[in-house]
């Protein structure tokens, strides 16, 4: 199979201007001394939080709890998150630290399969 090197670059160069077109455009809206709309800026402070839950939900979806592990290295690196979190107050450092048990779980005390 070959490359087609100017296929290729066309796509890059359409992802980059897809990208640069969003990145600017609340700032061609929302720009200069106006003032932001009352929705906007509601959904600047609801929508991190509910991104966050459905990722949470989205990672934790396929967890069984009436199979082996039982969903034990998933609830124990939620706990380290939190735990750290609540400590630290560092969101990569508890991101960080929830991935590593996670991995550290499954690879050595949870191994399923072969």
């Amino acid at each position: 199979m070959s490359i087609n090197w100017i296929d290729t670059l066309e796509a890059l160069a359409v992802v980059a201007l897809v990208t640069i077109f969003t990145r600017a455009l609340p700032f061609l809206f929302f720009g200069g001394k106006k003032e932001l709309p009352d929705i906007v800026r509601y959904l600047g402070t609801v929508l991190p939080a509910a991104i966050m839950i459905i990722l949470v939900v989205f990672c934790l979806r396929n967890i069984s709890l009436i199979a082996y592990p039982f969903g034990l290295p998933e609830l124990l690196s939620v706990a380290m998150v939190i735990l750290v979190h609540r400590i630290k107050k560092n969101v990569f450092l508890s991101i960080i630290a929830g991935t590593g048990l996670y991995m550290v779980l499954t690879r050595t005390l949870f191994i399923i399969g072969s």
